[in-house]
């Protein structure tokens, strides 16, 4: 399709020599201490304040997602992270992820170039095909084109992150000859593909030259063990070198293991049946929220058991990074900021504290029995 030079290392993250913790959100409608909903507006607004004290307490990364239905709030997260941008210093600032299927992926590029400029360079986008599809009819897109539409887009994007004229054709939109996107960033745009399972995607991401985002929602991190060493793989077959491996996956903070899993069990099995019952689930109950805490992808818990939990995923995957995803349905903003302080200020320095203490470089997966 493309007759453009596709992603550079230049414009990708480099590996780190240390590995990096991360916060998302989809920006989900929280209640108030009484159990009402909170309104779109005051949600948005608690958000930036949730962004600014993690940056103040060590977070390296800050993601938002993109949703089109009345139980998240943004639908334009580029516009919170452009507002969060003038208020944090340190944080890089990304998406989580961009549906980059029912988007341009011109219009994407300018979006975060203009963040990255707003934020001294700390812009990065995750692009990927969204689980959700309120989206496609809201904009004119075709849910039977959905792997086309990312296939083609993408395509496109990764012509784009050399910042040089780009001269592409393609199925589904008019070709560009010759053509330079603005504004242009000052040390190139960081961008990364989330995948949730599948191995053409993986492989896909491998053969672009992005690094990889496995979303593990549900079941052992372990079993992503495969799609670690596939991309691992493809990433030398292809040439690529030696790119950035991330996880995102729920969780919350509180003092104790009791406290954590009080707060965060009403809404998680309101979340998770909500939509669960949109796409023919059966309810999930206690047993599997239980089960999931002690052996699956929910990092609930006091800071010392989130901590152990994200070291192992990170030794067991070969991991440059973890993004807890620290809101699950309506959990109020209070105990959401009281997980991010933890979050930062203790599960990090610990997470690190373990790592070091097992010798583990980054990249390199190790053997570890409890996953």
């Amino acid at each position: 399709m493309s007759t453009a030079a596709h992603a550079s290392s230049s414009s990708l993250p480099s590996p780190s020599p240390a590995v990096a913790f991360g916060l998302d959100t989809f920006g989900d409608v929280t209640v108030d201490r009484a159990g009402e909903p909170v309104p779109h507006a005051q949600v948005i607004r608690d958000l930036v304040e949730q962004a600014v004290l993690a940056d103040s307490v060590g977070v390296d990364a800050f993601g938002i997602g993109e949703h089109h239905r009345p139980d998240f709030a943004v639908s334009a997260p580029d516009v919170v992270l452009a507002g969060i941008a003038t208020r944090t210093e340190r944080m890089t600032l990304g998406s989580a992820v961009t549906v980059l299927s029912s988007d341009d992926p011109i219009r994407v590029f300018q979006r975060f170039s203009t963040i990255d400029a707003l934020s001294g360079g700390r812009a990065e986008v995750v692009l990927g095909r969204g689980s959700f599809t309120e989206s496609f009819p809201l904009f004119g897109y075709d849910l039977a084109q959905y792997e086309q539409l990312f296939a083609e887009k993408l395509d496109l994007f990764a012509a784009l992150l050399p910042e040089e004229p780009v001269t592409w054709s393609g199925e589904l939109r008019p070709p560009l000859v010759d053509q330079r996107v603005y504004p242009e960033t000052e040390g190139g745009l960081s961008a990364w593909v989330a995948v949730g399972g599948s191995p053409e995607s993986v492989v896909r991401a491998a053969r672009y030259g992005f690094p990889l985002m496995l979303a593990i929602i549900g079941g052992p991190a372990g079993r992503f063990a495969p799609f670690a060493d596939l991309y691992r793989e493809a990433c030398g077959r292809f040439g690529t070198g030696r790119l950035p491996i991330a996880v995102h996956s729920p969780g919350l903070v509180a003092e104790t293991d009791e406290a954590a899993a009080r707060l965060a069990l009403p809404h998680w099995l309101e979340g998770r049946n909500r939509i669960g019952r949109e796409r023919g689930w059966g309810d999930a109950g206690e047993a599997e929220f239980h089960r999931e805490v002690r052996s699956g992808a929910l990092y609930v818990g006091s800071p010392e058991t989130v901590a152990q939990k994200i070291a192992t995923t990170v030794r067991t995957l070969g991991l440059d990074r973890f993004d807890l995803k620290y809101a699950s349905g309506p959990t109020p903003h209070e105990d959401l900021m009281t997980s991010i302080d933890l979050y930062g200020r203790r599960v990090i320095p610990r997470v690190r504290e373990l790592l070091a203490e097992a010798g583990y470089e980054p990249g390199v997966a190790q053997t570890v029995s409890r996953l």
